[in-house]
């Protein structure tokens, strides 16, 4: 799934859209996202200068963006998904195991622990070099577009 596909299921925009690519996707089990960390990222200004680290919870956010696609995507299948968002609902065990730096691919690894719709939680994992850099239970709701 190509980034057009992604920018159709999330309503996240530049600087706040953190997937670049999914690469595999099994509908309603599991999902492989990727997002490539550029030094030109804006948040490395800040964070820190002079060492500049990718902070944890841009971590979750892009986690929990990939995992938001395998919730729409797998919903997407059943229903009208017209006038639907895929929001963040819960973390719980969040991990922070290595930091990631400018330079880095993070291969985000969702699987579903279970599914009471509208609410999904899974279990997700970052990697960077095959090694594990984070890892949460997260939930999404597939649910109406809100004001």
């Amino acid at each position: 799934m190509d980034i057009k596909e992604i920018q159709r299921i999330l309503p996240h925009r530049y600087p706040f859209l953190l997937v670049d690519r999914i690469i595999e996707i099994d509908l309603g089990k599991k999902i492989v996202g990727i997002k490539n960390v550029s030094v030109n990222e804006p948040f490395f200004q800040g964070h820190f200068p002079g060492y500049p680290v990718m902070p944890g919870v841009l971590i979750i956010e892009a986690m929990a963006q990939v995992g938001g696609v395998l919730a729409f995507k797998s919903v997407e299948e059943k229903m009208d998904i017209s006038g639907k968002l895929v929001y963040f609902a819960g973390i719980d065990k969040a991990k922070f195991r290595k930091p990631v730096f400018p330079g880095d691919q993070i291969r985000f690894e969702l699987e579903v622990i279970h599914v009471k719709e509208p609410y999904w939680k899974l279990k997700g994992l970052a990697l960077v070099d095959g090694k594990k850099v984070c890892e949460a239970e997260l939930m999404a709701l597939v649910g109406d577009k809100e004001r």
